[in-house]
């Protein structure tokens, strides 16, 4: 028979939280049963409303603070729902980076069994506010006008949003602009329950060294009205904007992007540094959207990957090149492996662009094209990996450990499938020495890490 739960859906009880979940909400245990409430912080007692209860665990609504968290911070109601994305921006930012600090530590204990390895302070911003270069948000309409922001929680309802603590201020001068310029000459929303309509999406991405602005439009149509107009005035009131892009995505999809990319006006790409390495962006490159962050983060990998001009490095699942060009500054060779053709284009444009010529690049699976490398011969000294949220395949975790290449640096934006294959590779012969946390997204849950591994 069943345990009863100690809770019932609608019950009002009276709690204290003791930890945050993954994506920050609260959590309390009531008779050794976890409740996850959202707004909650560690150490603060409350009342709370329990709206939904399953076998081995339930969700609760925070209804009133008897205690408060010396990390939290006030929002005005008025604010609570304008920026979307910012999970922790009722926490104060040291609150935020000493979460971060404690979620890595506890996953590579937990998870990777390592007792002894070094997880050093998170590194920080010194202002955690505006560092975002790029916004791509969906368009709507609301009283006869267009409405641009993002998806209120558990709905596809649009909250307009003149601004976002989180975006560069021109990025958000560009989305209200376009948006404002769009709905004055009547260009219609695009309704996803009708399929009908014109504007889906508006991007901006913007080059924070070089001052340089793109506007990407994305229509269901294969024609926007008004264009000329569009066009001219987008100039006229963003003295930045040196690209103006029309992507068309007619099918009925959750995806932003479609397929079809037409250049209205200006260049096909802007330009931004990172460091000394120049990159050229398109709209469907990806390049970090936190460019300060993204220096620290790579220049750890570099120092980590401790290379000299002798050495040879790997880079999985390479995108455009951003890592591999970093390290091509000190090693003798880099070869880089994406699986998105359009990824190694920018990679290889990238590479010429800084007249680097000892970086190679692939198209392919990371666990398909690097073993091949290994039986062609191709045995380097120092495999960097930077996967996506679910890490490494296992196929690439066991060629590695086949390798044995001396070195491995693995850049992860999961501490917990980090964890995960930190364990895989100890037990496969490597030893981690330490683990550097940086925070690449003020205000979200998200913690960028890297590791340095060497063969035992």
């Amino acid at each position: 028979m069943s345990r009863a739960l100690p809770v019932n859906k609608n019950d009002y009880i009276d709690v204290e939280f003791e930890d945050l979940t993954h994506d920050g909400a609260g959590v309390a245990k009531v008779e050794g049963y976890p409740l996850f409430v959202p707004n909650g912080l560690p150490g603060e007692k409350a009342k709370v409303k329990v709206i939904k209860v399953n076998k081995s665990y339930g969700i609760g609504r925070l209804i009133e603070l008897y205690e408060r968290s010396p990390y939290r911070v006030d929002i005005p109601d008025s604010e609570k729902t304008k920026y979307g994305g910012c999970q922790l921006e009722h926490i104060s930012y040291e609150g935020q980076l000493k979460y971060k600090e404690n979620q890595v530590r506890q996953v590579i204990t937990r998870i990777g069994k390592l007792e002894d390895v070094t997880v050093h302070p998170i590194l920080g911003m010194d202002n955690p506010f505006h560092y975002r270069n790029k916004a791509q948000v969906p368009v709507g309409e609301k009283d006869g006008k267009l409405v641009a922001g993002f998806f209120k929680q558990r709905s596809h309802e649009i909250v307009d949003m003149d601004e976002s603590v989180i975006q560069l201020p021109e990025v958000n001068e560009a989305i209200q602009t376009a948006k404002e310029i769009c709905s004055r000459l009547g260009i219609p929303a695009y309704n996803e329950e009708t399929h009908k309509g014109v504007l889906r999406h508006i991007m901006a991405r913007y080059g924070k060294q070089t001052g340089e602005l793109m506007v990407v439009l994305i229509t269901r149509t294969p024609e926007i009205p008004y264009k000329k107009e569009l066009i001219d005035e987008i100039i006229a009131r963003l003295p930045k904007v040196k690209s103006i892009v029309h992507n068309v995505n007619s099918k009925r999809t959750n995806v932003i992007l479609g397929e079809k990319t037409n250049l209205l006006w200006g260049s096909e790409v802007i330009y931004d540094y990172i460091g000394d390495v120049k990159f050229a962006i398109s709209a469907l490159s990806f390049y970090q959207v936190n460019p300060v962050q993204t220096k620290v983060l790579y220049d750890k990998a570099l120092e980590y990957a401790d290379l000299n001009v002798e050495e040879s490095v790997i880079d999985a699942y390479c995108g455009i090149g951003t890592i591999s060009l970093f390290l091509a500054q000190k090693a003798r060779k880099v070869f880089g492996v994406e699986v998105v053709p359009e990824a190694i284009e920018d990679a290889r444009r990238n590479a010429a662009l800084n007249g680097m010529t000892n970086a190679e690049f692939a198209v392919g699976e990371a666990e398909v094209v690097i073993p091949k490398w290994y039986k062609e011969g191709n045995k380097t000294d120092v495999l960097v990996v930077d996967p996506p949220r679910k890490g490494c395949d296992e196929a690439l975790l066991r060629t590695i450990i086949e390798m044995q290449p001396k070195k491995v640096v693995y850049v992860s934006c999961n501490p917990a499938t980090l964890a995960r294959d930190l364990r895989i590779l100890e037990d496969g012969g490597y030893k981690t020495l330490e683990v550097q946390p940086v925070d690449m997204f003020p205000m979200t849950t998200h913690v960028e890490c890297v590791a340095q591994l060497i063969l035992k």
